[in-house]
Order: C-alpha cells, then structure tokens, then sequence
C-alpha cells in the first residue's frame, strides 16, 4: 500500500482521506487552520455526491443530518414561477435524494470517521519536490514530510496548484454574496423545498432547507470590483433594505438572521484547467475545478473526485502516476463543464438591464420542462 500526503483538511481533502483509506493506503491530512471551527453555511449535495458518499462508507451518516431537497423553483421577483422542476423522478431512479445540509454538519461527519492523528492541524504547506520516491513536501513550521504522492485540497487559492501552474489564478464572477442559516421553523416552509429568486437590479435570493428546521439563504449584489468598501460593513439591515421588495419569504428570512450570523464573500471561480495531475502530485476539489455556487455542485464535485480517485486507484493500485493520469482524463470534461455553465447562469441570473431582465425571464417561462430533465440527468449520471 502507498503512503499518501493530502495538504488541506475542507470537503475534498477529508473525503479524499476516506477514500485512501478505504482502500489501506497510509494517509496524513495537513491543515493550515490552527483548529477545524464550525463555519460556512448551507451546501447542496446533490444524488450524485449523496452516491459518492454512498460508495465511501459516509451516506447514513451525512444523510441524517441533512434535509432531503425535492423542489426546486426559480421565481422572478414578484414570486410568479420562472421554473419548477420535481426531482423526485431522478433520484428514485438513482436510489439517492439531493441532500441539504449545513457546511459543519458534513464537516464533523467526514473528520468523525478518520481516525486519530490522521489530520495535523496549524500546518501550512509552503512547497513541494518530487525525488526518486515520491515526494516532499515542506511546511512553514519547518518540519517535512515523505510520501509516494501527494493530493493537493487547498482550495480555491492553492498553494500546491500554485507551485505547479503559477498561471492558473482565481477569477472574480462579477457579484458579491451574503450567507446565513437560521431557525426558520415559524416561517412553515413547504418540506423539500428550494427556490431561488432572479431579481431586477442584480440581485439574487435562494434558500435551501439544511436540517433540523434551518434554512439556509444566499443574497447576491452585483459589484464591479471584488471586496468592495461599499460592502464591507454591510449587516443584516443593510440586505433588508436592498431586498425589501422581494416576495416571501425573503423578507422573513432576513427578519430571522443576526449580525453576527452573517458571512460575506466574493463570488471567484477557477478557469478549466489542463492538467489535474503532475507525476505523482494530483489536485482535487476547489484546487482543481472551483466553480461558482449557481449548479449547488461545488462540494458534490469533491465528493465525487474522491469516489473517482479510489475506482482509479483500484485500477493501477501500484502506478500512482498512472492512476492520477486516469483520474484526470475522466474527471476534467464533467468539472469543466460544471464550471462554464455555471458562470454562465450567474451572468444570466445577475442581470442589471431592465430590458435583458425581462427577455431573460420570459425565455425561462416559456422554457420546455425537457431542458431542465436534461440538466439533471447529466448532473446526476453514475460516473
């Protein structure tokens, strides 16, 4: 068996640690945090990640805490359906429901089923080198560490995709985006249900049921500039009054959260790269393919490169290059697709144009549901 280096303890690290295990690999997760807090907010996992979950070990366990997510509607301001689609249809067939859940949930359930020390906390990568044995990597604590291969899940910024392809940057999407998961059991929403408002303006509303009576919501501003002053000291009154003349339950929603509740960050991206794998370095999860939020596939996407990266490294368990090569010719077409269709969807969704706005809408009324079954089937395809 090979001994794994995995630099990077969010979503696709801790699953890709699952994974290696699973199989009797030796693996070390190294975290830069100093500890694992319970921050972020909701996360979608649709079937296709609740079946690569399903293939680790991990479903019952994630799926109990997490709420099944059946109706999806889009809606334009005023609250009048845009789109609706019941996905009921797709996941009997697939035997797995599209699960929302919140982002520490999934967290303390992935980092749950590791065993101790497996995860060395407050160490930060600061480069790698290959040697004739594998690889080395080197920490800002001054310590290093030997491995066969090394898996890069560092995220939208990282740092081993750095020192591989210095040139593969994160790109600003345009828009701006507020977070928060509240007790909204008094509102009565419709069980299973999400929807998601194309305001005029720029603006965008959802929510997704979480578990537990939460909902979770996103409100998105269109900004010319990433971390914009003008934003920067937004709160809660600040969305109320940006959103006021949305439909229910938006207003609500609001009414429900705190200050201290919110979370504020830029909406990035990360061009399709052309390469995932490098000799016996591989990339996985935002470090390979971060896409903005508007499919819900972000961390579904992790979740799946570690239920692919265990079936290839079935196939070539001793050449890991070889695996990793695998892995990247099956993975690259599905991440990129996910990843040009949804910048282009928030484009659509962040409209300002008030004539644009209206076409835009109008083409989604008149859209055939046979579109939105299309979109799902390849979402939710066994891989």
């Amino acid at each position: 068996m090979a001994d794994f280096i995995i630099i990077g303890a969010g979503i696709g690290g801790l699953a890709a640690a699952h994974a290696l295990l699973n199989l009797g690999h030796v693996v070390r997760v190294y975290e830069a945090a100093p500890e694992l807090r319970a921050v972020g907010a909701g996360v979608v996992l649709g079937a296709n990640a609740m079946r690569a979950l399903h293939q680790l070990g991990l479903h019952d366990a994630v799926a109990q805490l997490g709420a099944p997510v059946r109706q999806l509607r889009l809606l334009d301001q005023q609250g009048c359906v845009l789109q609706a689609a019941d996905t009921t249809k797709f996941t009997q067939k697939l035997g797995f429901e599209n699960v929302g859940i919140h982002r520490a949930d999934l967290q303390r359930v992935l980092l749950a089923g590791l065993p101790p020390e497996t995860v060395q906390l407050g160490t930060a990568f600061e480069r790698l080198h290959e040697t004739p044995a594998g690889v080395v990597a080197h920490f800002a604590n001054g310590t290093v560490a030997h491995a066969d291969a090394l898996l890069g899940a560092d995220g939208l910024n990282s740092r081993v995709r750095q020192q591989l392809w210095p040139a593969a940057v994160p790109r600003y999407a345009g828009y701006t985006c507020w977070r928060g998961v509240v007790d909204a059991g008094p509102l009565g929403l419709a069980a299973g249900e999400s929807g998601e408002t194309w305001g005029r303006a720029g603006r965008r509303f959802g929510y997704v049921p979480v578990g537990g009576g939460r909902v979770y919501w996103f409100a998105c501003l269109n900004s010319a500039a990433p971390r914009n002053p003008r934003f920067r000291d937004y709160r809660v009154a600040d969305l109320q009054r940006e959103f006021a003349d949305f439909h229910a339950p938006v207003p609500a929603l609001l009414a429900l959260t705190r200050n201290d509740q919110l979370l504020w960050n830029d909406i990035l991206d990360l061009p399709p790269l052309l390469h995932f794998a490098c000799g016996p370095v591989l990339l996985l999860g935002d470090a390979a393919h971060a896409t903005t939020p508007n499919l819900g596939q972000g961390a579904g996407m992790a979740i799946e490169d570690a239920a692919v990266l265990a079936r290839c490294l079935r196939t070539s368990p001793t050449d890991l290059p070889a695996a990793f090569r695998t892995f990247e010719q099956q993975r690259r077409p599905r991440t990129a697709r996910i990843v040009r269709t949804s910048w282009h969807l928030g484009r659509v969704g962040q409209l300002e144009n008030p004539l644009l706005t209206g076409i835009r809408n109008a083409i989604m009324r008149l859209l055939p549901a046979a579109v939105s079954r299309s979109q799902m089937a390849w979402l939710y395809k066994e891989l």
